[in-house]
């Protein structure tokens, strides 16, 4: 059965203003701090965490050093709404992705339940000595608590956990969203594109975020993941997507099940 487009509301050509305003704002409310070494408390409290295993925690190098990784690049999956698939709605083309918050659906409609999540990400420019970039786009989307995704299928009518930053001057993007949930086959993952700019005409990176799995299992314990701790689970190495190594693709945590995680990540790209 085709799968259904997701009327806009909101003209296309609104999407550079939103950018300007939302991209240089919310990015820099909620600055993570984050250092390697830390380790889970009974209540799933953590500082620093990264994955257990073989990973070494999240993209490495600094604005000055020159000594930044980039980020392999994955699969942008079945799920992507980027407008890379024939029939299916492109979410990019509409303005109100634009946005910090993205625990609802573009019109602010069915909020989804979830330990909450501050996902900060900054971007540097391997071709150019690790400078920090400003001004590309970046966009995420994930599934939710239930493992499942918005404009596909059943979901078709949805938009939620889905959205786009503009890096600012510290090559930095926050999103506030929630812990995803997870599905067979599949280490709990978050997918993500950096665009050049926000005409997204060039894209320099896809990748995806990999998880602690420690804090997975802490996080999936509570009463929103039911249908993802039922769910058969697949670790980091299994996975077939991370099977090459995911050293560059785990996300740093701090927080706790209670009151929520932020995950921080410095991700790679060859802009230059």
């Amino acid at each position: 059965m085709p799968l259904a487009k997701i009327p806009f509301t909101e003209a296309s050509l609104d999407r550079r203003a939103a950018l300007g305003v939302i991209g240089g704002g919310f990015g820099a409310l909620v600055l993570a701090a984050c250092s390697g070494g830390g380790s889970d408390s009974a209540d799933g409290s953590t500082s620093g965490s990264t994955a257990s295993g073989s990973s070494s925690g999240s993209g490495s190098g600094s604005a000055s050093g020159g000594s930044c990784v980039e980020i392999p690049e994955e699969t942008n999956g079945p799920y992507p709404a980027d407008g890379s698939q024939s029939g299916v709605t492109d979410v990019l083309r509409n303005s109100a992705a634009v946005r910090g918050d993205i625990t609802t659906d573009f019109d602010g409609s069915d909020t989804q339940a979830g330990v909450p999540l501050t996902l900060t990400i900054t971007v540097e420019d391997v071709g150019n000595n690790c400078a920090l970039l400003e001004g590309a786009a970046v966009y995420v989307w994930h599934c939710n608590a239930s493992g499942e995704y918005s404009v596909y299928g059943s979901n078709s009518a949805h938009t939620y956990l889905r959205g786009v930053q503009v890096t600012d001057g510290n090559g930095q993007v926050t999103f506030k969203t929630i812990y995803p949930g997870r599905y067979s086959g599949r280490a709990t993952h978050i997918h993500v594109e950096v665009y050049a700019d926000d005409s997204f005409n060039t894209l320099l990176k896809t990748s995806q975020f990999a998880f602690d799995e420690d804090i997975n299992e802490l996080v999936y314990a509570s009463s929103a993941y039911s249908k993802s701790e039922s769910t058969r689970a697949t670790s980091n190495d299994a996975d077939g997507i991370f099977a090459d190594g995911y050293d560059d693709e785990m996300l740093s945590f701090s927080g706790n099940v209670s009151s929520g995680y932020t995950a921080t990540i410095t991700m790679g790209v060859i802009a230059s």
